[in-house]
């Protein structure tokens, strides 16, 4: 692949710009230092965010990509951002539950922190104005977010990759309590099998430290914890991040 040229901002979300290249199969993804919670309601700037989440994010596809699971990612382009491939993304967001935290907590009256036989699978619309609700299997196929096959794919994807990352955080001390994925096709390959597209950093899961329980995560930055980056990076230097 010849080097791509970053281009035009194509989309600014909460904590990430996306920017058009010279080769219309790639993007730019520049990972911001804003950070938000409570669909945007509380939003705040932290020092070196946006690079902590670039390296991990890198380095986590790394481990995915050798177990042979695909995603967007293709390569780091300087400490802020990352080369992708654009893709045509699906409607929901697949969540997977290894204990019990946050909206499940609530939802069923269940405690927090309470460990699960086994992980729990949900999905949830993508939609901010509806503050992403709960779907099932159904919704998705009648209403035509996704067909069954790619139903299927998303969930055998999202268990491949809990395999992969609860071993991996465990060893680092580390339990996943939750966290989601995205997925969609490249836009290069509209009918092929499905990839994740979605990044993996602190901002998008629950991380618990195994011994004591601290929260490790954006959790910090929701309950007005302190030492929110400070987290970020310990947690990248205990599963093995370079330069961090």
């Amino acid at each position: 692949m010849q080097d791509v040229v970053r281009g035009s901002e194509l989309y600014k979300g909460k904590a990430k710009t996306v920017y058009a290249t010279s080769d219309p199969r790639y993007l730019v993804m520049h990972y911001r230092d804003d950070v938000s919670a409570f669909d945007g309601a509380k939003l705040a700037k932290l020092d070196r965010k946006g690079e902590t989440n670039n390296l991990i994010n890198a380095y986590v596809m790394g481990r995915l990509a050798e177990a042979g699971v695909a995603s967007h990612f293709v390569r780091v382009l300087n400490e802020r951002e990352s080369l992708v491939k654009a893709m045509k993304m699906l409607p929901v967001e697949c969540v997977v539950r290894n204990v019990v935290a946050g909206s499940m907590a609530k939802r069923y009256g269940i405690a927090e922190g309470t460990k699960l036989a086994e992980p729990v699978f949900e999905f949830f619309l993508k939609s901010d104005a509806l503050h992403d609700p709960l779907v099932n299997d159904d919704h998705i196929r009648i209403l035509g977010w996704a067909g069954a096959g790619e139903i299927a794919e998303m969930k055998a994807l999202t268990h491949k990759v809990n395999g992969v990352l609860k071993p991996m955080f465990a060893k680092a001390g580390i339990d996943l309590v939750d966290y989601k994925l995205e997925f969609g096709h490249p836009v290069d390959d509209p009918n092929g099998p499905i990839v994740l597209g979605d990044e993996f950093t602190p901002d998008g899961c629950r991380l618990w430290d195994a011994a004591t329980g601290e929260k490790m995560d954006k959790d910090r930055f929701r309950r007005d914890l302190g030492s929110v980056i400070e987290h970020y990076r310990e947690v990248g230097r205990r599963i093995g991040v370079p330069n961090m």
